[in-house]
């Protein structure tokens, strides 16, 4: 199968770093116009000639934008009115006993990883409807049906998107629009390096021993029994962001090995 997205243009939200960036680079081999977006000019530079060094002839610029507030949002959405598939991949996550979890720890992890899907949903949904053609995916994760409890609030902000990806897919009905979620496991990106290791040290063991078993002790049913590459996930996702899954909607994609041990 050749997946060629030539004509699109694609926005990843948090596209500087890990999954994103590999979403991203996923996409511009496809000959998509691709937005990287983050906080910080200088990784969205750096990101940008990530991607210009892995795909020749991409396509690829950055917008800089704290997609975490609404007035971020408003200035993406300002600085580029219209894209044809949108990723919502920003997303935080920090493992906490949830006896310690404050109510602005709740407040920030919805407003990052809930609110700037629906926020940037909201804005460029109706341009795809009108266009008859356009592509929503939410970067959720097991833990929205596996909730971890080292990071209850992590799980409870992946559950929500998977409950707004389905509810805008009834939007489309009848349309070539499609909006879905694609649920990693865990994945070996600099975001998880650092999260494994904090969990380490709340454990009391040693970094290196904890990276490596983590799967096993932590996530026991995986049938993968490892880490998955930031670009094993984001195939899932440039697949599902194609002209060849246009019958594709409405779904919540498992890319986490196996760990979830039902067959629906």
């Amino acid at each position: 199968m050749k997946i060629d997205l030539s004509g699109k243009t694609a926005l990843v939200t948090g596209s500087t770093a890990g999954i994103g960036l590999a979403i991203a680079k996923g996409l511009a081999a496809t000959g998509a116009e691709v937005i990287v977006n983050g906080r910080s000019q200088p990784k969205i530079d750096a990101a940008v000639a990530a991607i210009q060094k892995a795909v020749a002839g991409a396509k690829v610029r950055g917008i800089a934008a704290d997609v975490s507030t609404a007035s971020g949002c408003k200035a993406l959405l300002s600085a580029q009115p219209e894209v044809d598939i949108l990723i919502n991949n920003a997303g935080i996550f920090e493992p906490k006993n949830f006896f310690e979890i404050p109510d602005e720890d709740w407040t920030r992890f919805f407003e990052v990883n809930v609110m700037s899907g629906v926020r940037l949903s909201r804005g460029y949904m109706q341009g795809m409807l009108k266009r008859n053609w356009g592509r929503i995916v939410f970067i959720a994760s097991e833990s929205a049906l596996n909730i971890p409890k080292e990071m209850i609030q992590y799980g409870m902000t992946k559950t929500a998107q998977l409950s707004i990806s389905r509810g805008l897919a009834e939007l489309t009905r009848g349309t070539a629009v499609t909006v879905n979620s694609v649920l990693p496991g865990p994945t070996l990106s600099e975001g998880v390096d650092t999260f494994v290791k904090d969990l380490a040290r709340q454990n009391g063991e040693p970094a290196d021993e904890a990276v490596a078993n983590f799967v096993k002790q932590h996530r026991p049913t995986s049938l993968l029994q490892r880490f998955a590459s930031v670009d094993e996930i984001a195939n899932m996702v440039v697949y599902v962001s194609s002209k060849e899954a246009s019958a594709t909607n409405g779904a919540a994609l498992r890319v986490e090995g196996g760990i979830i041990q039902t067959i629906a």
